[in-house]
């Protein structure tokens, strides 16, 4: 069985628990998130998304079974088991080829399916949501089925093709999907998806799939996607209000089988994931989050580093990454508007986090792992730790991180999943952990 369909099995049951989604392709940020999933002896689910990885390479550069064996790489690496390794594919439709008419789309949809199943990916994402060539905003739930079920048979082709246990893929389906990366305009009000919507998703799909002669699939589709009013854009997060989406607790409750997925959940308060995933949104997806505390820890070890080396001597990885982005301007400037000096804060502080394309720069990747030697070789006074990096200063004063700049770094990254991780634990955990701090706190 799927470890999601158990998970999804027991939340129905009342435990309460849920599962992070770790949407990175950033190898720190994957070493940070299995390092994590170790200490919680749980599962890592790490997805990539379509435009991330595809058939012909993606903004990576990898294929699906590129990015598997990466990760399996990384795996190696930390010591992390594979098989408590769950791959899935994010957004999978015709999202990169919107610019094309759907016949010509669509059938680069279907290879892209097939090569994320080929490559053992278990939970895959249908997302048909978006309009193509001559088509007009927001297409109608039956289109998106349709086209949902012609790539749901792609997967589950593509499975029996490669010798794959077709019982082990499970499915994703929502159409009122919140914006991959974050809102690229300032938001204002967002409402959650309304119920009556939900229900029609469900509806239309489900016949949908009939249709296509897949009604048997019908019970691996765990999780929908709708809008729970959780979003971010550049300068600002929309919180969850948990009394908003009162209606749409109710259907998913008197619908056997599913939970909801919420994507777009960084920034938020660790109240509110632990309230989402209580209302049953019990798949929480981060990623820009990730990265944005992936920048903090490496421009406070840049920081750091420049008050420790003779003046000239220093990596200014800050430096490297601005040169980078300004000549290479096509993954920010569309999406930073204002002047020179705005665009500049937006750079390097914005929540969408644009610069986490340009981690993989060689130049980038290169100053970066100098600065890592570098702190190493003249070693990390504590002190000056304490000054930028200070809760990694704490953990290593308990004697619970090594005073290493990569350490530092990784687990900077672990602070973005730590309230993840007692989100999405079970209730009995979540007691336990209160009674223990309760009985401290009296002592």
């Amino acid at each position: 069985m799927n470890p999601i369909t158990a998970l999804v099995a027991r939340h129905r049951a009342g435990s309460g628990e849920g599962m992070y989604s770790v949407c990175s392709a950033n190898p720190y940020v994957l070493r940070a998130s299995m390092r994590q999933a170790l200490e919680d002896d749980a599962p890592l689910l790490v997805e990539a998304t379509s435009n991330q990885v595809d058939q012909f390479g993606g903004y990576t550069g990898m294929t699906p079974e590129d990015f598997r064996a990466a990760v399996l790489d990384l795996a190696e690496t930390e010591g992390f088991p594979a098989d408590r390794l769950i791959l899935g594919g994010d957004h999978l439709g015709p999202n990169t080829w919107q610019d094309r008419p759907a016949a010509e789309a669509m059938p680069l949809a279907v290879d892209l399916v097939r090569a994320y199943v080929a490559a053992g990916y278990t939970k895959i994402h249908l997302d048909c949501s978006m309009p193509l060539q001559g088509e007009t905003a927001p297409l109608t739930d039956a289109v998106v089925a349709e086209r949902a079920a012609v790539l749901l048979a792609a997967a589950e082709a593509a499975a029996t093709d490669a010798g794959i246990d077709r019982d082990g893929i499970v499915y994703v389906i929502g159409t009122e999907v919140p914006t991959p990366g974050g809102a690229k305009e300032t938001l204002h009000d967002l409402v959650p998806t309304p119920a009556t919507a939900a229900v029609g998703t469900l509806d239309v799909h489900r016949a949908a799939f009939a249709r296509a002669g897949l009604a048997d699939v019908w019970p691996r589709v765990v999780a929908l996607v709708v809008q729970p009013a959780v979003e971010f854009d550049h300068l600002q997060v929309i919180d969850y209000v948990p009394e908003a989406t009162a209606a749409l607790q109710e259907v998913i409750e008197a619908t056997p089988g599913l939970v909801y997925e919420a994507h777009s959940t960084d920034y938020q308060t660790p109240e509110a994931l632990r309230a989402l995933v209580d209302d049953h949104w019990a798949v929480l997806k981060v990623g820009p989050g990730l990265t944005f505390g992936l920048r903090e820890g490496l421009f406070a070890l840049d920081a750091l580093e420049s008050e420790l080396v003779p003046e000239g001597s220093a990596t200014d990885l800050r430096g490297v990454v601005e040169r980078r982005m300004l000549a290479e301007p096509g993954r920010w400037e569309r999406y930073y508007e204002g002047d020179e000096h705005e665009q500049r804060i937006a750079r390097t502080y914005s929540y969408s986090d644009r610069m986490r394309y340009y981690w993989p720069d060689p130049e980038i990747t290169a100053a970066t792992e100098a600065l890592l030697r570098s702190l190493d070789e003249v070693g990390i006074p504590l002190p000056l730790l304490s000054q930028h990096l200070p809760l990694q200063y704490e953990r290593v004063r308990e004697g619970l991180l090594p005073n290493r700049a990569e350490d530092i770094v990784l687990d900077r990254v672990r602070d973005v999943l730590r309230p993840y991780s007692a989100a999405v634990a079970p209730r009995e955990r979540l007691a336990d952990a209160v009674a223990t701090t309760t009985s401290k706190e009296s002592l």
